[in-house]
């Protein structure tokens, strides 16, 4: 019973965690902090904590191909989608910005078809990728960004798809090296060189950071340890005691928490197009998963399976 709690208790950390960043990212988009300031303290936070945690653990070090794995994926899996979905917030709402990235199990089967031998792509996952490109498709060309005011959609879609994207492809690059590595290893490298590659991209965009007040440093703590280390932390966890499958179902949820806590904060709009494209990408996802879910109950009832 207490390690059932204890999986709930994680499983709401990641789900909250992650959907909660992007309406609170625009909360400090609207007190005047640039994206590349957001993402910059975000990471330097998110940084600090991981080397704490690790060295608390005495787990602060890291193998050659850890370091290796860590690099690409600071660049693929946080600098470059941090800045992409932060700038993507500018023009679209939270809930808008978030839904592209329940795409990511998606994109990544269809890269890993053609780069990770033996992980080819299933009539299921097609017909979830179908799903999926009719909802980005309506995303881009509704018009309806969720913004009271304004907005640029097919922008803020295409950046979101951009960031989505550069996180499948940091996924299929640590798969084809996943037995050289483990996980906290890669997470020190990532989470500090992520933070120094965009310390160097604020640099070079803005010559440097302004210092934000007190309110926005305590929204900054929110984003940097409650939306990013802590769903971290709690997502690896959950992995080691539950289905890779289950835990999976977190990317149904960080969208809908988006949304309910974007109209919320900061009284973003439930628009048609959104709705419509939003759920044909979910229904995408959930019937991949469905799908793959009852092909491999098949295969295992199999006799001599």
């Amino acid at each position: 019973m207490v390690m059932q709690r204890s999986i709930w208790v994680a499983f709401a950390l990641a789900s909250i965690g992650w959907g909660s960043g992007s309406p609170v990212a625009r909360l400090l988009l609207d007190r005047g902090l640039s994206p590349y300031e957001l993402v910059l303290f975000r990471s330097a936070i998110a940084a600090l904590a991981i080397v704490v945690y690790l060295a608390v653990r005495s787990q602060l070090r890291a193998g050659r191909i850890a370091v290796t794995v860590g690099l690409v994926m600071a660049f693929t899996s946080l600098a470059l989608p941090f800045v992409l979905s932060t700038i993507a917030l500018q023009y679209a709402s939270a809930g808008f910005v978030a839904l592209p990235g329940a795409l990511i199990p998606l994109m990544t089967a269809g890269m890993a078809h053609f780069l990770l031998p033996g992980d080819r792509i299933s009539p299921a996952k097609v017909i979830g990728m179908t799903l999926g490109l009719a909802g980005a498709i309506i995303l881009l060309t509704s018009g309806d960004s969720g913004l009271v005011a304004g907005g640029r959609p097919g922008l803020a879609g295409a950046l979101g798809l951009a960031s989505a994207f550069s996180i499948a492809a940091g996924s299929v690059y640590a798969k084809q090296h996943v037995d050289g590595y483990e996980t906290l290893e890669v997470a020190g490298v990532q989470f500090v060189a992520g933070a120094a590659m965009i310390l160097a991209a604020t640099l070079v965009a803005e010559g440097g950071p302004a210092v934000p007040d007190g309110g926005s440093w305590l929204l900054l703590l929110y984003m940097g340890l409650v939306s990013t280390f802590v769903p971290f932390v709690a997502y690896y966890w959950l992995l080691r005691r539950i289905s890779a499958s289950f835990a999976s179902t977190i990317g149904y949820i960080v969208p809908l928490i988006a949304v309910v806590a974007g109209i919320v904060l900061v009284d973003e709009l439930l628009q048609t197009g959104i709705v419509v494209g939003g759920a044909l990408i979910l229904l995408g996802v959930a019937v991949t998963d469905r799908l793959e879910a009852r092909v491999k109950s098949r295969a295992a009832s199999r006799p001599g399976a």
